[in-house]
């Protein structure tokens, strides 16, 4: 039962849940960060850029190349992708297979850029991302959700980081997952992705007005929690107040 159900029960005035919208570049820490939002919150968690990645496996598996604009927004439109969330982490599904692993392969990070730069491929998910987070109660992430898809959100979160920081964070994620990588091949794909996400035509990478900028070069991953969960608390708290001084 939802939150909101169970204040309808109560006979009490459903909580206030908005939508929480977060934009960074890779390995910024967007990700980790807004899945635990969400868990604190109890929110629904939706990692926007898994769903360009599966659209991205689901090529490579069938042998597409992922410059084929046609036949990957094709791909974009028929696939099933599930975020199935448990005690420890949202799994990713694509036609009923678990690829929550597989969609964070260097080789499909090496791929995914065509496919995020397809138009048609962007409105195919862009739609289905605005279907989930319609209701509010929803943290999301990616590149172009502050802009594009929630650009109403009531709460918007940049998050960056210095490449090479990123570089070392997305290597010990490979690491931890027994996947072999050099430093520098890391940091190079980092480097292209940041020009790709900025300089594509559709949905490009930045801060949207009114985002809130938090450099996360220097924090722990509590601090980053910690401080977006008490913006979401305040901006609760403010439209409560706005709410009960119109009644």
């Amino acid at each position: 039962m939802s939150n909101i159900e169970k204040d309808l029960q109560a006979g009490e005035k459903p909580a206030i849940r908005i939508k929480i919208a977060i934009d960074g570049p890779a390995a910024s820490g967007k990700s980790t960060t807004a899945r635990e939002v969400a868990r604190r919150l109890d929110y629904l968690y939706i990692d926007s850029g898994a769903m360009y990645r599966a659209v991205t496996r689901k090529a490579l598996d069938l042998g597409i190349p992922t410059d084929d604009d046609d036949a990957v927004a094709a791909i974009s439109a028929d696939i099933l992708i599930e975020f199935r969330p448990n005690k420890e982490k949202t799994e990713i599904y694509v036609d009923g297979h678990d690829v929550s692993a597989g969609i964070r392969l260097p080789e499909v990070t090496r791929a995914i850029n065509p496919v995020a730069a397809n138009r048609r491929v962007r409105e195919n998910l862009v739609a289905r991302q605005q279907a989930l987070g319609k209701a509010g109660g929803v943290v999301m992430d990616g590149r172009d959700i502050t802009t594009v898809v929630f650009p109403d959100a009531e709460l918007k979160i940049f998050m960056k980081a210095t490449a090479e920081e990123r570089a070392r964070r997305r290597l010990r994620e490979l690491e931890a997952k027994h996947i072999s990588a050099e430093y520098d091949a890391v940091l190079k794909d980092i480097e292209v992705r940041d020009h790709a996400d900025v300089s594509r035509q559709h949905g490009p990478l930045r801060q949207a007005d009114g985002a809130v900028l938090i450099d996360t070069t220097q924090l722990t991953f509590e601090e980053q929690v910690t401080h977006i969960c008490n913006l979401a608390r305040e901006m609760i708290d403010d439209l409560s107040q706005s709410d009960d001084a119109l009644e």
